[in-house]
């Protein structure tokens, strides 16, 4: 960037009031007089090239400048009004603020940035009112909002890795209206760690009711992706889940999500035994063999607390066939899959952002705030677990060519 002249800056704040510097900042002080000026000086210059191409072409050679006309924009944190050049022949479109444009860029991210942190409409407005004095209708916000669509679009029907060694697949409950009441849906998110170790959203999904075929369409969907193999399958029950990976990923191990079924066996347990019933059941799925484990399984039942709440260790029985996958992972790939709680972690921070609607008025509003929530937490996802490295060589063996195929 070009360094400004200091003689330069010197003429420029000439005039300013010393004793009431805060005036550079409003809209009529010297910051909004440059922000005008500027962006009228360009658009003379839009005008001045466009009408330069036309004479060198031949096309049209007695077009030329005729007056402004008023028109004001929104911009990031206020409102300028400008002086837009016309031509003669009205066929300018300038590219700074095209022909019914009202908006500067910068003011669209703004509005979705707040949007994306859970502030509803109205408050978006109200905000946009008492910080930046900007009146602005809540349809034009809902109209900003609305154009992540397009990318959500995008983003569902990007391609992506061929292989992923481990994909977590878990369910947001959200109230969202349908056929004229609001129901109870679920917002399904499937998380997948790449070989290399970093956290990837692959999909958004809205169903009421989940079943073998609509697992069965999102395994489709995956496939049609690019994604060729998955290792390891996370889930917490899931209804015809493993009949439809099966179907598409015929290799894939399924696993039920140790931390879910941790968590449903506490909703037995009184706040004052929760504690030491945790404890307990740590005895089990730290076990180190499968053997060891059923033993641990069988002790805690016929124990105090097993006698004391039996759900507990009928809902471990219901589960074991997908749990006993777990003994034969070495400790570090057992670490990433029930100590991280990734899909858990996810799903907390993406509640804390829907928390203040009561509900959506269709599945794309849904969709679309749960988008640009995962897309902000994203963002920090930038190195691997620690533990990952030795988890990749336990990868490498237990799955050899599967796996080290995706590093090549």
């Amino acid at each position: 960037m070009t360094k400004l002249d200091e003689g330069l800056l010197d003429k420029i704040l000439e005039g300013v009031d010393p004793s009431n510097p805060q005036s550079l900042f409003t809209e009529a002080g010297l910051f909004g007089q440059l922000k005008k000026a500027l962006a009228e000086r360009m658009l003379q210059a839009e005008l001045d090239h466009h009408l330069a191409q036309e004479r060198n072409a031949g096309e049209i050679k007695s077009n030329y400048k005729n007056g402004s006309s008023k028109k004001t924009v929104l911009a990031s944190q206020d409102k300028i009004e400008l002086n837009i050049p016309r031509d003669r022949e009205g066929n300018f479109d300038p590219q700074l603020i095209a022909k019914h444009q009202r908006r500067l860029p910068g003011f669209d991210d703004k509005v979705i940035s707040l949007y994306a942190r859970g502030l509803p409409v109205r408050e978006i407005q109200g905000h946009l009112t008492e910080l930046y004095g900007l009146e602005v209708s809540p349809d034009l916000i809902s109209k900003v909002t609305s154009s992540v669509m397009d990318e959500v679009t995008e983003w569902q029907n990007r391609p992506l890795e061929s292989v992923y060694p481990l994909v977590f697949f878990d369910a947001l409950r959200v109230k969202i209206r349908d056929e004229g009441s609001v129901k109870n849906k679920a917002v399904y998110l499937a998380l997948g760690v790449r070989p290399d170790g970093l956290k990837e959203i692959l999909g958004i999904w809205v169903e009421q009711t989940e079943g073998a075929k609509f697992w069965l369409r999102v395994m489709t969907e995956l496939k049609n992706r690019g994604v060729t193999d998955i290792l390891i399958a996370v889930i917490d029950g899931l209804k015809g889940f493993p009949e439809a990976i099966t179907a598409a990923f015929p290799q894939t191990q399924i696993q039920t999500c140790i931390v879910h079924l941790i968590r449903n066996s506490l909703e037995f347990v009184s706040w004052k035994d929760r504690k030491a019933v945790a404890a307990e059941l740590k005895t089990i799925y730290r076990a180190t063999t499968e053997e060891e484990a059923a033993q641990a399984l069988e002790a805690f039942a016929n124990g105090p607390w097993g006698l004391k709440y039996p759900p507990i260790a009928s809902i471990w029985q219901r589960h074991w066939q997908e749990v006993i996958t777990f003994f034969a992972y070495p400790l570090e790939v057992r670490k990433i899959i029930y100590t991280t709680n990734a899909i858990e972690s996810l799903h907390m921070r993406v509640r804390k952002v829907i928390k203040n609607r009561g509900h959506f008025p269709n599945d794309q509003a849904a969709i679309k705030l749960i988008y640009l929530a995962l897309r902000n937490i994203s963002k920090e996802w930038k190195m691997p677990p620690i533990i990952w490295r030795a988890a990749k060589i336990q990868f490498a063996i237990l799955f050899g060519d599967r796996f080290t195929v995706s590093l090549a």
